[in-house]
């Protein structure tokens, strides 16, 4: 029996080691693989694989093909998926505070946005949801929204009566409301059929949108008016993310961090050509506000801040205007 057991153990010892398996990282998001979000999901995909080769593999899913935005919230907490880029208007459920961004005329230009971004309080913002499962990772920029309708709109009265298609944001809603236009809550595939046809005059959107919904073609004036952000934010699951073994941890971090000025940076100049190309294009009229026509719609939505203040917390919005250079 003795010489049984020495024979199976040396026999146990001469058996190859089996390598541990790389961890999956499926990375699901709704736009293409050609724009600034979906670039940066490839290229994290790219510099994850490169740097932690054998120890990570990283599955990119765009256009919605593995999940939607109706589900694909619900698969990260489930664990069917370990990174997420939506919309910050998709968080409302998870926390209020990030209702900070939708607020109108809050941050002065682009720049005062990035400013923002630098500080702690943005950084808190990212961990707003880890209650809920969810840990914030990165802000993607999409650039700053333009107002576009089927007349000029110089000054908020103008605006009165006309329809407004928006996300699914109350603070959007309360928006338009404040200067006396209708918010009409559709899906960013059904914007376009709904300008064409008249369903809704007007809609929000960055340069970027704008070109690739082909906006500017039912949209006889846009409005240069800079009043609000749409960023997406880089999620994963809490649980998902804290299991990681440190050092991986740690250069996915910096692995992020660099996609994040890629990404930002190609938003900027995405937005920049597409503005050219709606100017070039002649199919609609720009409209570049005065200071004091600027002052004026951001008199008559200050409302809207106050309205929200106790969900989004006075110092969190107090940050927000810190940044600006007149503050």
């Amino acid at each position: 029996m003795r010489r049984f057991l020495c024979f199976l153990f040396t026999g146990l010892l001469a058996l190859p080691v089996l390598a541990q398996e790389p961890i999956l990282i499926r990375f699901s998001h709704v736009v293409a693989d050609d724009t600034p979000k979906g670039k940066g999901a490839l290229l994290f995909k790219k510099l994850a694989e490169e740097r932690l080769a054998g120890k990570v593999r990283v599955e990119v899913y765009p256009n919605s093909t593995l999940y939607g935005d109706a589900d694909e919230m619900e698969a990260l907490l489930d664990g069917r998926v370990e990174l997420l880029a939506p919309s910050l208007s998709k968080f409302d459920r998870y926390t209020s505070k990030l209702q900070l961004f939708d607020l109108p005329f809050l941050f002065d230009d682009a720049e005062a946005v990035k400013r923002f971004g630098r500080r702690e309080k943005s950084r808190e913002l990212l961990r707003s949801m880890v209650n809920h499962g969810i840990s914030g990772l990165a802000y993607w920029s999409n650039g700053l929204k333009q107002l576009s309708a089927d007349r000029p709109l110089l000054l908020p009265e103008d605006a009165r009566g006309v329809s407004f298609r928006i996300q699914n944001s109350a603070v959007l809603q309360s928006q338009f409301e404040a200067v006396g236009a209708r918010p009409v809550r559709l899906a960013f595939g059904d914007m376009y059929k709904a300008l064409a046809s008249g369903q809704v005059q007007g809609a929000e959107n960055p340069w970027s949108n704008i070109v690739s919904q082909n906006v500017h073609a039912v949209q006889s004036h846009i409005m240069e008016s800079n009043h609000g952000v749409l960023h997406y934010m880089l999620i994963t699951s809490t649980r998902f993310w804290n299991g990681l073994p440190y050092a991986i941890r740690v250069e996915l971090d910096d692995i992020i961090e660099e996609v994040t000025q890629m990404v930002n940076a190609e938003a900027e100049a995405l937005n920049a050509r597409d503005r050219a190309r709606i100017a070039a294009s002649g199919k609609t009229r720009l409209i570049t506000l005065t200071p004091e026509q600027r002052a004026a719609w951001r008199e008559a939505m200050l409302p809207v801040w106050k309205q929200y203040e106790a969900a989004i917390g006075a110092d969190v919005i107090r940050a927000a205007l810190a940044v600006n250079r007149g503050s």
